[in-house]
C-alpha cells in the first residue's frame, strides 16, 4: 500500500471514533430533561364543593308598582309650584298652590248665607213648639239651612283644594304645567311614581309552569347599573296560558333601598327555582363537549387522564358535577384542546 492510501484510512478512523463518542454523550443526557420538552403546558383548577342553583333566565323592562297624576279639581291660575322633577314627596304634601281670593270671597259669602239661614231656623224651631208657625214653615226654614251649609262646605272644599298634593308618596316623575298657567278641572298638574317595589313581567314558556312557585328568590341585573345584582321575589302568577304564545306571566318585584333601579330600565333576571347544597362543583371551562357526551382531563402524577362525567346545575361559571371526579382532584381548564389521554402536562398554575 502506498502512504496516500494508508492516510485516507486513518482519517475515516478517526471521524468515526469522534461520532460515536458524540452519540453516546448525546443519548446520555437525563431522561427527565426530554420529558420536560414533551410536557404540554396548563392551567388547573381544583374540584370543590359549594352551592348550585338553577334558574330560569329571562328579561324584562322594570315597571313603577304603583303611579298616580296629581289633578285639579278647581279652575284656577296657578300662583306657586313647590316641587321638581326627581323630588321625593309624600303622600298629601303641597306640590303646588292656586290663587285663592275668589274661593275665599265664596266662602264669606256662603258662610254669610248659612249664619242667617241657621239663625232663621233656630227662631222658627222655638215657635213652632210653642205652636205659633205651622209645621211647613218650620220645615223650610230647615231645609233652607241645611241647603245653606251644603253650599258653604263645597265651598271651604274647593278652597282647600286650591292646595295640589301628592296622591301618594314616591318621585315626581313629570310636572307638566308652570306658575301662571290656567287650569281648567281634572286637568294633570303631575305624575308621582312609586320606585319601591318595581315590577318585572316575565312571560315564560308553558313548560316551566311546574317550577316557578310564588315567593321564589329572583336576581335581576339592569344594563345601566353594570356590576350590580339586586334581590327580589315571584309575586304573582297568572294561572292562565296564552294559547297564542304558549307562555304565562309571572310578575317580579323587586326592592330597592339604593334608588338605583328606575321604572323603564331593561333588565335580566333569574328566576332560582332549585338549589344543590355542598356539591362538586369545577369551572365550566373545563368541560368538553363531544356530541352528547361531555368529559374532562383529570390530573395524576403530570399525566392528564380524559374522564366521562354526567353534569348537573350550572351556575354561573361553575358546573355541578354528579359523576366522574372527586374533591380535591385537579381538572384541567385551559390547554386541553391539545391533549390526548394519558398525555405529560405541565401544571404552570400550580405547585404541589
Amino acid at each position: 500500500m502506498n502512504r496516500s492510501f494508508l492516510f485516507t484510512i486513518a482519517i475515516i478512523i478517526a471521524s468515526s471514533t469522534i461520532f460515536n463518542g458524540c452519540a453516546e454523550q448525546s443519548q446520555s443526557k437525563p431522561a427527565d430533561d426530554a420529558d420536560s420538552l414533551n410536557a404540554i403546558p396548563v392551567e388547573v383548577s381544583q374540584v370543590n364543593r359549594g352551592d348550585v342553583s338553577a334558574y330560569y333566565a329571562g328579561n324584562a323592562t322594570l315597571e313603577a308598582d304603583d303611579e298616580a297624576s296629581a289633578i285639579t279639581n278647581v279652575r284656577g291660575i296657578i300662583r306657586a309650584i313647590y316641587v321638581r322633577e326627581g323630588d321625593y314627596v309624600e303622600a298629601g304634601q303641597i306640590l303646588a298652590k292656586l290663587e285663592e281670593e275668589q274661593l275665599q270671597l265664596e266662602v264669606a259669602r256662603t258662610k254669610a248665607l248659612m249664619d242667617r239661614s241657621h239663625n232663621e231656623y233656630k227662631r222658627n224651631s222655638n215657635l213652632f213648639e210653642k205652636k205659633l208657625i205651622s209645621a211647613e214653615a218650620y220645615d223650610n226654614s230647615r231645609y233652607e239651612y241645611e241647603s245653606q251649609k251644603a253650599l258653604y262646605e263645597l265651598a271651604s272644599l274647593d278652597l282647600e283644594r286650591t292646595e295640589i298634593r301628592a296622591p301618594i308618596s314616591g318621585y315626581v316623575s313629570e310636572r307638566k304645567v308652570k306658575t301662571g298657567n290656567l287650569l281648567n278641572v281634572n286637568e294633570t298638574l303631575f305624575k308621582i311614581t312609586s320606585y319601591n317595589p318595581l315590577l318585572a313581567i316575565l312571560h315564560i314558556p308553558e313548560h316551566e309552569m311546574s317550577k316557578i312557585k310564588r315567593g321564589q328568590q329572583v336576581l335581576l341585573q339592569a344594563d345601566a347599573t353594570p356590576g350590580k345584582t339586586f334581590e327580589g321575589k315571584v309575586a304573582r302568577i297568572s294561572p292562565v296560558v296564552n294559547p297564542q304564545t304558549g307562555t304565562f306571566r309571572a310578575t317580579v318585584e323587586v326592592q330597592d333601598d339604593t334608588g338605583n333601579l328606575k321604572p323603564g330600565m331593561f333588565s335580566r333576571i333569574r328566576v332560582i327555582y332549585d338549589t344543590n347544597h355542598n356539591t362538586l362543583l369545577v369551572p365550566k371551562e373545563a368541560i368538553l363537549t363531544e356530541d352528547v357526551n361531555k368529559n374532562l382531563f383529570v390530573i395524576r402524577d403530570n399525566l392528564a387522564f380524559k374522564m366521562p362525567i354526567n353534569t348537573g346545575f350550572t351556575n354561573g361559571n361553575n358546573v355541578e358535577i354528579l359523576e366522574g371526579v372527586q374533591e380535591g382532584d385537579l381538572v384541567v381548564t385551559i390547554g386541553h384542546s391539545s391533549l390526548r389521554d394519558s398525555s405529560l402536562v405541565e401544571m404552570i398554575n400550580y405547585a404541589p
